[in-house]
This record gives C-alpha cells, structure tokens and sequence, in this order.
C-alpha cells in the first residue's frame, strides 16, 4: 500500500476485503500455488490467507503489502481492477467513524507512486504502521485541519498547505478540528 496499514477505529471495506481476496486467488492460481506455498512466501498463516482470498478476514493493509511483495506485484496491484478501462472512480479501502474513508485514486505501474484522497471526521484518528526505508508521502490539505504526527513532531495543516514525510516510520492523522478534514495523500517509494 501503501495505504498503509492503519489504525484508528475504522477498517478496511468489506467490498475491498472480497476485491483483494479474488485477485490473490487469481494469481496465486495463475503461479500454480498452493494456498500453503503463498501463505509461507508471504510469511502468513494458511487458515489466515484462505480466509482472505474467502474475503472472510479483515487484514492490515500491511498484511496485503506482503501478499502482494509474495505475488510479484504491490498494493495496487490488489486493490484496483485489473484493466484501466474497469477501472472505478475511485476504490473506498478504508473506512472509518462518521465521514472517515480513504480512497485509493489512482497508481502508475508499476505501482511505486499512489495517490489518495483522505476524509477524517471531527476527532478522527488512522494510526500508520512503517513503509519499507525511504519511502515518503506527500500531503496536501483540501479542507479543515490535518494533525500530521510522526516521531520526531508534530505538525498541524490547514486548507492550502502541503508537506513531505517519510513515512518508513509509524505516524498518525489526527482531525482536531470541528469539520471534516480533507486531504490528499501521494505516496512514492512504498
């Protein structure tokens, strides 16, 4: 993903889970696996990656980062349809309390730069695991107020302002303000 694999409250969707499970099926079929050959390359459990290609679990998006490192593709990979002509406005893989969602946009391929589109309601909060070493994002805030905390700071932004983290390192989104916050997300290097 590079969405990262988050926190906070809310969860993937269970539209993602079943998109994500037939695609693993699929090109874990298409390689001649087994369930048990993919859950080892993946480091998973095989009770684990069965329920995920039944679309019966709700993994961590980095849980799919891993899936998909195994399968010789990446989190978009997964995560949008196949030909860009099926491709959907958008793809909810994240939703949280009130008007909280992440929407995965678009990818180039081979998919190393994404960019997402972020709502967080009033007192929301997402929790990243680290992407692998260098791997950045780059935040632009559409609407209200984006606490962007990481270990070394925290910095609050508001409609208009952009930043650069790095985000091989765990960093949260916090919405302290009163509206909903909007923000896009492009993350490189994932």
């Amino acid at each position: 993903m590079k969405v990262q694999s988050g926190g906070g409250s809310g969860r993937t969707t269970p539209e993602f889970i079943l998109r994500v499970g037939q695609r693993v099926r699929s090109l874990r079929r298409q390689r001649n696996w087994t369930v048990q050959q993919l859950a080892d390359q993946a480091d998973l459990s095989r009770r684990m990656l069965t329920q995920i290609e039944l679309g019966q679990a709700n993994p961590s998006l980095v849980t799919i980062d891993r899936i998909a490192a195994a399968l010789g593709t990446d989190f978009a990979g997964l995560a949008l349809p196949e030909s860009p002509g099926d491709a959907p406005a958008s793809v909810q893989v994240w939703r949280g309390e009130g008007s909280s969602e992440a929407l995965l946009l678009a990818a180039t391929t081979p998919a190393d730069t994404e960019l997402w589109r972020w709502t967080l309601a009033p007192g929301a909060r997402y929790d990243a695991q680290p992407d692998k070493a260098g791997a950045q994002e780059i935040h632009h805030v559409i609407a209200g107020e984006l606490a962007l905390v990481t270990r070394e700071a925290s910095r609050t932004l508001v409609a208009g302002d952009t930043t650069v983290i790095f985000s091989d390192q765990p960093y949260s989104y916090v919405n302290p303000g009163e509206t909903d916050v909007v923000f896009f997300r492009v993350v490189s290097g994932a």
